[in-house]
């Protein structure tokens, strides 16, 4: 009865470790700040590492090697008292089918983070109810993660989870925090959300799903054709371009897949229509032109 129960107790604990969905990690560099109690950024760090990795964000299991892996990386700037100002990077990557290689889908850079946090207080999060700056932003990039990974593999499946994202953007804007507010030519919170999720947008997330599933997905099988594939979706990010000119949204996407578009199309063999994938990508991203040249 003892070997059944502990058998019980074994198989509930794995059950319980692949209902996670990220395998985050978190880093917290408070290198600026002029401090007698470093502990507190230990603690905070080992504290944010278990809200976000051991927390069940989604009704879905995950197996342990389907779980998202990402970073957060909390850079302090300043530290009065209990009150933390600094910036957060946020990264996440998707395995790519057949292969051992991650594509980056984030590389999100939020300069406006500004938190309270006493140390050892617990980090909860409710979804109906604000609680801290500090915990509805760490679930607010935890949802744009899910939402744009499964959008990746889904079109538009991460609309419930980019959802929730909007809703924790929501519950923090009514308390009048800094970050959240829709302000004409803020890239902050509010513009992220608002623009996955606005129909204005929504090529963007076409692009995501079939940039990866159509396209890298089956390099393994058809490498033509995938280079081809993905050669398209970047061109169609010229039409986002025409929507709003310096629109953040191919920002957040080049960010993420500037380095990859490169290291796909150069030193080979040019396909069909690289010229004009080249053109493309240097009028809608000028600031990456001597990126763009490596792929001629």
């Amino acid at each position: 009865m003892r070997k059944f129960f502990f058998l019980v107790f074994i198989l509930s604990s794995v059950f319980a470790v692949q209902s996670q969905e990220l395998n985050a990690l978190i880093t917290i560099n408070a290198d600026k700040v002029q401090s007698s109690n470093k502990q507190v950024y230990e603690t905070l760090q080992k504290s944010l590492t278990e809200f976000i990795n051991e927390k069940q964000w989604t009704n879905k299991n995950f197996k342990e090697q389907e779980r998202i892996n990402c970073a957060f990386t909390i850079i302090i700037n300043e530290q009065n008292g209990n009150n933390f100002s600094g910036s957060l990077q946020i990264q996440s990557t998707r395995p790519v089918y057949n292969s051992t290689y991650a594509s980056p889908i984030l590389n999100l850079n939020d300069t406006n983070f500004n938190f309270r946090y006493n140390e050892f207080d617990p980090l909860i999060f409710n979804p109906t109810t604000y609680d801290s700056n500090l915990i509805s932003t760490i679930a607010f990039y935890v949802y744009v993660i899910l939402g744009v990974d499964a959008d990746t593999f889904a079109l538009n499946g991460g609309t419930a989870y980019l959802k929730q994202a909007e809703n924790a953007m929501l519950q923090a804007q009514s308390n009048g925090e800094t970050g959240w507010q829709n302000a004409v030519g803020k890239q902050n919170r509010f513009a992220l959300i608002d623009n996955l999720l606005s129909s204005k947008f929504s090529g963007l997330r076409s692009i995501y799903y079939n940039y990866h599933r159509k396209g890298f997905d089956n390099f393994t099988d058809n490498k033509k054709t995938a280079k081809e594939i993905v050669e398209q979706n970047v061109i169609a990010l010229e039409k986002l371009h025409n929507i709003t000119i310096g629109n953040y949204m191919i920002r957040v996407f080049l960010d993420a897949k500037g380095d990859e578009i490169v290291n796909v199309f150069a030193d080979e063999r040019p396909t069909n229509n690289q010229q004009k994938m080249i053109d493309v990508l240097e009028s809608i991203a000028p600031t990456y032109k001597d990126k763009w040249k490596k792929i001629q």
